[in-house]
């Protein structure tokens, strides 16, 4: 089949703090070889799935959607305790066994790819025990459509072949080989010069000849270059918190866990030459098809007599139109109002607006306060019928195609903000509403920044903390939340000029002092690399179908949070969701709420008991004379130094002049 390989073991950077490869640095080494697809198979997850796919349809190379995933022995119910040294299979149990087994699964199809989606979900949900484990039982059930392999010296086979159970390792290859079928189960050959690799690949040989199961050459890849490894080791260490030099950490043996080209691979396998070949086998038989930008908007119970979405929309917002404007509606309002429902019709918006309303609905009716509406979605005459919002826009002259144009299909967007003590009710009646498995809050990837890249090199590799330190205080100060990259201390940039002046000493330091180049060249490596995960302080997800028919989910728990009770995250970060096409919703909890809320009650329990803020005037004169003595810390939008100076300067006597 040619010269040509496929990389099918793969890590990226969402193997966390375990794989050291970025995406683009990744697909751009393999399309520089001519390699014609590329896998993903990151450790129990599908973070970098969207990501991925998207990089290589870009770079015109075939993406292969997977994920290396952890096994329990037989049940992912079992819960056996550890014992001894963490390895990369979690250590050994007090049976003898290992706490978990990896198994590599790939995606023949679209099919497949639903399914990886199922088990990469129930791992984590049902499964979970320091990783997030399936089982026999899900395989069986969710094996349509993927393709599996024996996996490395971490899966049930090798493990089985390294404790000399030869039996029992033909056993569990058949097992697998029955539950994915004769073309969908390969056996997986490994050479990074590891011993045990080199003891056990002819006895995975005579495996598959045993079983008529086709061989597979894989590199297990976790960094790019073969360079890479030292930032790579670095990396473990930051994971295990242990230093370089300690003799009984987690590290990888050799260097030979990069991207290799096919040249080399074809070489290390020059005696299976099959071997390689399936790799193209694979590549040409996957197809998964993402969609996006697709809407796909929940159902909104629509109550009797109305004949759909819109018609109800229409209803409510004619009645709260009147609220808001009066009986007799001005023929400007009317043709504005008609022009924008037409648009939402015309757009397939109308449950959208109806989700939102009946959100701020549930929080007004619970007297919950809710924002006055920020963003352009303030511009929308039909969400200030609704009471979504709460100015006029037709009396402010704000432009609704800010909001929604016609020429610019999107989805729309309103920020919804309540106060905060009640924004885990909001969520939870939404889940209510549409089905706790129809509703996830959104996962947030934590990234290593250039200072504690910093930091943590020196730290991995044995310096004191005072020399990390020292050098990170050497670096620009961080704008307006942003480092400057720690490439651009050392190369002139346009956009980080200021930052590369402001390095000056920091170049110096690295070209006198041995132990700081070091340093520096290791944090280079680890700057930028993923960290952890966390949720999004906003965004949740509301899906027609259950949300396993469109993403991955896991619990996220907090410290201290049992797993089992740990709010429900999607897998795929904000961006991914919205391109998928699914209602991303912002539901924020806003401290400055909790505030007016209880201001609001302590004047009217101590002072004014018919006080309410929302009825507050806006052309109160002392609030301008502390807008124009620039006294506005703490009010949105206004406290910088700069804004603050200019409101002195305008001297503002209106809210249209502000």
């Amino acid at each position: 089949m040619g010269s040509s390989f496929t990389h099918l073991h793969v890590h990226t950077e969402f193997s966390m703090l375990d794989g050291a490869s970025r995406l683009d640095e990744l697909v751009d080494r393999a399309v520089g070889d001519g390699q014609p697809a590329l896998g993903i198979t990151d450790h129990g997850n599908m973070y970098g799935v969207i990501d991925f796919y998207k990089e290589c349809t870009k770079r015109g190379i075939k993406p292969i959607i997977g994920t290396e995933a952890y096994m329990a022995y037989e049940t992912r119910f079992e819960r056996p305790t550890r014992r001894g040294r963490v390895d990369d299979s979690g250590g050994d149990t007090e049976a003898g066994k290992k706490l978990y087994y990896h198994l590599t699964l790939l995606a023949e199809n679209n099919v497949g790819y639903k399914n990886l989606i199922q088990l990469a979900s129930l791992a984590f949900l049902e499964g979970y025990y320091y990783q997030p484990r399936m089982d026999w039982e899900l395989l069986t059930k969710y094996s349509s459509g993927l393709i599996a392999t024996s996996g490395c010296l971490g899966g049930h086979v090798l493990q089985a072949l390294k404790n000399g159970k030869n039996e029992e390792a033909l056993k569990t290859a058949a097992r697998l080989q029955d539950i994915f079928g004769k073309d969908n189960f390969f056996i997986e050959l490994q050479d990074h010069g590891i011993p045990l690799q080199i003891e056990t690949n002819p006895k995975l040989v005579e495996i598959s000849k045993k079983l008529g199961a086709p061989l597979l050459a894989t590199n297990d890849c976790h960094y790019t270059h073969r360079e890479d490894s030292g930032a790579h080791d670095a990396l473990l260490c930051v994971q295990t918190g242990c230093t370089i030099h300690d003799p009984n950490r987690l590290k990888f043996e050799g260097h030979e866990h990069y991207l290799k080209t096919a040249e080399e691979m074809r070489w290390l396998f020059r005696e299976q030459p099959t071997s390689c070949d399936n790799t193209l086998w694979i590549a040409e038989r996957a197809k998964v098809d993402i969609q996006f930008n697709v809407p796909v908007l929940p159902d909104f119970p629509i109550p009797a007599g109305f004949k759909d979405d819109h018609a109800y929309l229409e209803h409510l917002t004619w009645l709260g139109a009147q609220k808001r404007w009066g009986e007799k509606l001005a023929p400007e309002v009317v043709e504005r109002v008609a022009y924008e429902l037409l648009t939402i019709k015309t757009m397939g918006f109308s449950s959208y607006f109806l989700i939102v309303w009946d959100l701020v609905r549930y929080a007004h009716e619970r007297s919950i306060r809710v924002g006055p509406g920020r963003g352009s979605a303030a511009g929308c005459a039909v969400a200030y019928s609704l009471q979504i919002t709460d100015l006029d826009p037709i009396k402010y002259d704000l432009l609704f195609e800010r909001f929604l144009n016609p020429g610019r299909r999107s989805m729309p967007d309103i920020d919804m903000d309540f106060d905060s003590r009640y924004r885990d009710e909001m969520i939870r009646y939404a889940s209510e509403k549409y089905g706790r498995d129809h509703v996830a809050q959104i996962i947030t990837f934590g990234t290593i920044k250039a200072r504690n890249a910093v930091r943590d090199a020196a730290r991995v590799l044995g310096f004191p903390y005072g020399l990390g330190d020292k050098i990170a205080k050497l670096m620009p100060p961080v704008v307006m939340g942003r480092d400057t990259p720690l490439k651009y201390c050392f190369e002139e940039n346009e956009e980080h000029k200021s930052g590369f002046q402001a390095a000056s000493d920091l170049r110096s330091l690295y070209e006198s002092d041995p132990d700081v180049k070091q340093i520096v060249d290791t944090a280079r490596g680890l700057e930028g690399l993923k960290r952890s995960v966390g949720i999004h302080a906003a965004a949740v997800v509301i899906t027609k179908e259950k949300l396993t028919e469109y993403l991955p989910i896991q619990r996220k728990a907090e410290s201290g949070q049992q797993a089992d009770l740990a709010p429900i995250v999607t897998q795929y970060e904000m961006h991914a969701v919205e391109e998928l096409g699914l209602l991303k919703m912002d539901i924020l909890g806003l401290r400055n709420l909790d505030v007016i809320t209880d201001t609001n009650k302590m004047i009217r329990e101590l002072s004014n008991p018919d006080f309410d803020i929302d009825k507050a005037p806006f052309d109160d004169p002392k609030t301008f004379e502390l807008l124009q003595r620039g006294d506005t810390i703490g009010v949105f939008q206004l406290e910088s130094t700069n804004i603050r100076a200019l409101v002195r300067s305008l001297v503002p006597k209106t809210i249209d002049e502000l």
